[in-house]
């Protein structure tokens, strides 16, 4: 095979295999229904990129079947023209987790799960490993600051970070050699029907561990462990006893300090620091700290590796840090993401204003986690609705950011096209209602916001 089609190719796990063929000297194109920031990247690091469905469009190089593979996300849907013409026409057709699965079968992979932490986490086990002696490769579902790119790799190591998604479960597909489980709130309900279901789905994902290697689980998630023999077992928490936990959690002045005790080993690191100063990545840093001591990581490369820890764009990202205003970005978009976001940033600006532009992202799962949503949205000071992000779905009828937005019980609410937003903001600071500013949410419309937000909010009266 010479070159690789993707459909869907902005995607954010895409891009990583996109950039992975293209640095090996494949040919590598692919179509997105819209420009971002992500595809005007990979358009400038070379990749073939198009916004129209036209098997037309498409470069000849991508229409020799016996060298070229296709690989699709699971988001496009079935009807889509140039992903029906590869598929009728004979070429080798397959996810991007069987793609994935296949680069990752002959090395060691560390596969981060979870409904929501792993992205954070993954980041944070690859920049620590990179930055040691022991090194890695990764394909990431966030932009990591400090390199601008999801895609690490390395000429030594075998040892491969993965973000195991769950939807579609493309997870199953990966052979992990270690695995960790974050989170498991139900979630991707168009896909799986049941929160059982969803939960069997991490079920069977324990059981994918090879022998010799180990699952490391959140303690206190529900998930039912099918582990093959001579696959180790382990917890980690916060704040209460595990085989591995962070405890003496210290939060003031803008940092964050705790100590990080594995207790098989008989190790207490005192006065860890993670460089995003988030509580809610103490719980991260706790299992990627873990991950990569019991992967040879010395203390003192766990220590420099989390401090140095830039974050990965859109995951708690500040924008600007002053007294008198704060913007912050979040990728959260599940009810339980958007509680603790909010609850981080509570607790690291105590007293302080706090309003939320929130996008919801699917109509499905703002219609099956209505509730959950309006109560972590009623938690800020001000909440802000833009439409709703449609991704891969029709509209269903009555489910508007309208209707959520009825059910949220703060008083300061309200509903904003996209196109007005700024405007709204810029009339709340003239009134000195506006203190920290937290854009959030999954959809491309929100990150495309940005920008304006913080050029216009930025500017001194």
């Amino acid at each position: 095979m010479k070159s690789i089609y993707f459909v869907g190719a902005g995607g954010i796990g895409m891009s990583a295999l996109e950039r992975y063929f293209n640095a090996e000297g494949y040919k590598v194109g692919g179509y997105d229904k819209t420009p971002s920031p992500l595809t005007e990247a990979l358009i400038k690091e070379g990749i073939d990129i198009h916004f129209e469905d036209n098997i037309e469009a498409v470069d000849s190089v991508f229409k020799n079947v016996d060298e070229t593979i296709v690989c699709y996300t699971p988001a496009i849907p079935k009807e889509h023209g140039e992903l029906s013409y590869f598929q009728q026409n004979g070429f080798k057709v397959m996810k991007r987790s069987q793609l994935l699965g296949l680069i990752t079968r002959e090395k060691r992979g560390l596969c981060i799960s979870g409904t929501h932490g792993k992205t954070t986490t993954s980041s944070m086990v690859a920049h620590i490993l990179k930055q040691s002696h022991v090194d890695c490769n990764a394909f990431l579902g966030g932009i990591l600051k400090p390199y601008d790119s999801n895609l690490m790799l390395s000429s030594t190591s075998d040892l491969t970070v993965i973000e195991a998604d769950e939807f579609d479960r493309s997870f199953h597909t990966l052979l992990p050699y270690q695995a960790v489980i974050t989170s498991c709130d139900p979630d991707h309900l168009d896909i799986y029907g049941t929160e059982e279901a969803y939960r069997e789905s991490f079920t069977h994902f324990t059981s994918l561990v090879r022998p010799g290697g180990l699952l490391l689980k959140r303690k206190g998630i529900k998930v039912e462990m099918r582990l093959q023999e001579g696959v180790r077992y382990a917890e980690y928490a916060v704040g209460e006893e595990a085989d591995y936990y962070a405890t003496n959690i210290r939060i003031g002045n803008g940092s964050i300090k705790f100590d990080f005790v594995a207790t098989a080993e008989g190790i207490v690191m005192r006065d860890m620091e993670p460089g995003v100063p988030a509580p809610i990545n103490v719980e991260n840093a706790t299992a990627a700290l873990t991950l990569c001591m019991l992967n040879g990581c010395t203390e003192e490369e766990l220590r420099t590796g989390l401090k140095s820890f830039g974050g990965a764009k859109r995951r708690f990202d500040f924008y600007v840090k002053r007294d008198d205003m704060v913007i912050m970005d979040d990728y959260a978009h599940h009810p339980d993401e958007i509680k603790a976001s909010i609850s981080s940033v509570r607790q690291l600006f105590a007293g302080r204003n706090i309003t939320v532009v929130f996008q919801p992202h699917l109509y499905s799962r703002t219609h099956d986690l209505v509730d959950g949503f309006a109560h972590a949205l009623s938690i800020p000071d001000r909440t802000i609705l833009l439409p709703i992000y449609p991704a891969r779905e029709q509209p269903i009828p009555g489910v508007t950011s309208e209707w959520l937005l009825e059910k949220v019980s703060c008083t300061d609410k309200c509903c904003v096209l996209q196109t007005d937003l700024v405007e709204h903001l810029m009339a709340l600071k003239a009134t000195g209602k506006l203190d920290v500013v937290v854009m959030m949410g999954a959809g491309v419309d929100i990150e495309r916001l940005l920008p304006q937000v913080v050029s216009s909010l930025n500017k001194k009266d």
